[in-house]
């Protein structure tokens, strides 16, 4: 965006809301103008009692739903998500709440959809899960309080989007009761299917002709060892790269890959197949037992990437079951 459009928008934010957030010192908590959040810019405080609330990134919005409350504007999400551009959990969610659907605005790589929120007239912006950068979140804040991720972009665990936008609204206490709920669903699915306690696990995706190898912090991985199952010693034994959500791996290596369960993610059943008969895929040792998972689908792949209160209500019994089928080969 250009410097012109950055000051034009900034001029108007500050003429709509009259408020803007600065950096700070690393505490946090409540304040006498509102709630505090300590956060990798600095510090937001969001007025008590707002209503116009604005998601961006991935789980604010199925944070503020399961708190009872409605956004007025949420980002939209292409992958995984309907006609709409909304994922379907979300979208049964503000159906079974009788609301009406938030505004949808744009995602984009480069930048926030500025003009969209402004017109928003939000009284926050909620992106515990995303990717801004100090500039976006600088010309975020001129338009309304936002609260950004607490340490890096694009890793705070689900539970943490869940309890920052909690204590954001004011709503601290209930944003636990939302966890403590969802954790109880998990472990459910995990008391009810003993047999993949202990089970290592490797989960992978072939996509045009490159494998990727999911590591510990990737968030699909870790609703994995959520169930009970635990990370094969092989997946960090043949890591390259500094990333510690994924590496690639070359189809030479993968008869290395040594797990109990091999979880493999397609977009189509299509793709499924053509990578299942594969000569390099029947070298993984699991693959070729048949103790592999395949999770086909962009929404059901979008529902542990990362979960949600809603998404893991939505799809864990379906996404457990194909896990444990996969263990079944195993006896």
């Amino acid at each position: 965006m250009k410097r012109m459009t950055l000051a034009l928008l900034t001029v108007a934010a500050l003429a709509l809301t009259g408020c803007a957030t600065g950096g700070g010192d690393n505490t946090g908590g409540d304040s006498a103008d509102g709630n505090t959040i300590t956060h990798a810019f600095g510090e937001t405080t969001v007025p008590e009692g707002v209503e116009r609330i604005v998601t961006i990134g991935w789980g604010s919005t199925e944070a503020v739903l399961s708190l009872g409350l409605v956004p007025v504007g949420i980002e939209e999400q292409v992958y995984g998500g309907n006609d709409d551009r909304v994922v379907p959990w979300v979208a049964e969610e503000i159906e079974r709440m009788g609301a009406e659907m938030p505004t949808v605005f744009p995602t984009s790589a480069e930048e926030p959809a500025y003009e969209e929120i402004l017109e928003l007239e939000p009284e926050v912006i909620l992106a515990p899960y995303s990717g801004l950068t100090q500039e976006q979140y600088e010309v975020l804040s001129d338009i309304a309080p936002t609260v950004p991720y607490p340490d890096e972009a694009w890793t705070t665990p689900w539970r943490d989007v869940v309890r920052i936008v909690g204590e954001s609204l004011g709503l601290g206490e209930e944003a636990e009761e939302v966890i403590a709920d969802a954790e109880k669903a998990v472990a459910e699915q995990a008391a009810a299917h003993p047999e993949l306690g202990g089970r290592t696990v490797a989960a992978i995706w072939d996509g045009a002709g490159v494998f990727y190898v999911y590591r510990a912090a990737d968030p699909r991985v870790e609703f994995l060892f959520d169930l009970g199952l635990e990370n094969a010693p092989a997946v960090d034994e043949l890591a390259n790269g500094e990333s510690t959500f994924y590496y690639t791996l070359s189809y030479e290596q993968l008869d290395l890959l040594e797990a109990d369960i091999v979880v493999n993610y397609a977009t189509t059943q299509e793709e499924a197949d053509a990578f299942l008969a594969q000569p390099y895929a029947q070298a993984i040792p699991a693959v070729a037992r048949g103790s592999v998972a395949t999770i086909v689908g962009e929404s059901l792949i979008s529902s542990v990437s990362p979960p949600s209160p809603l998404s893991l209500a939505w799809g864990v019994e379906d996404y457990v079951t194909l896990i444990s089928e996969a263990a079944s080969n195993l006896e």
